[in-house]
């Protein structure tokens, strides 16, 4: 096989390849977001779908609270102890 012809058959697999590509992308089945419709209608008929508490900007903190909160999540603390198991080895007496 010479180089020009294995060059050609390597062109005319990607051109296929290509439609083949498209052809997937136009199936007939049931998707994820099947079954949401109703969802979907109500939210979209809905004035003002958010949380009344979502207008408030002014977010109360504490910035000590929120160091110690950091500092917790850079180290954090040791787990406790696990706890102890009684293991019998006797014969058991019936």
């Amino acid at each position: 096989m010479s180089k020009n012809s294995a060059l050609i058959l390597i062109l005319c697999a990607g051109a296929l390849s290509g439609c083949a590509a498209d052809y997937l992308n136009h199936y007939d089945s049931v998707t994820l977001a099947a079954g949401d419709t109703q969802k979907f209608n109500s939210m979209l008929q809905t004035v003002d779908p958010l949380n009344p508490a979502s207008r408030n900007t002014k977010i109360e903190g504490d910035g000590a609270r929120a160091a110690s909160v950091a500092q917790r999540y850079k180290f954090p603390p040791p787990p406790p102890p696990p706890p102890a198991i009684t293991v019998n080895v006797g014969t058991p007496t019936n």
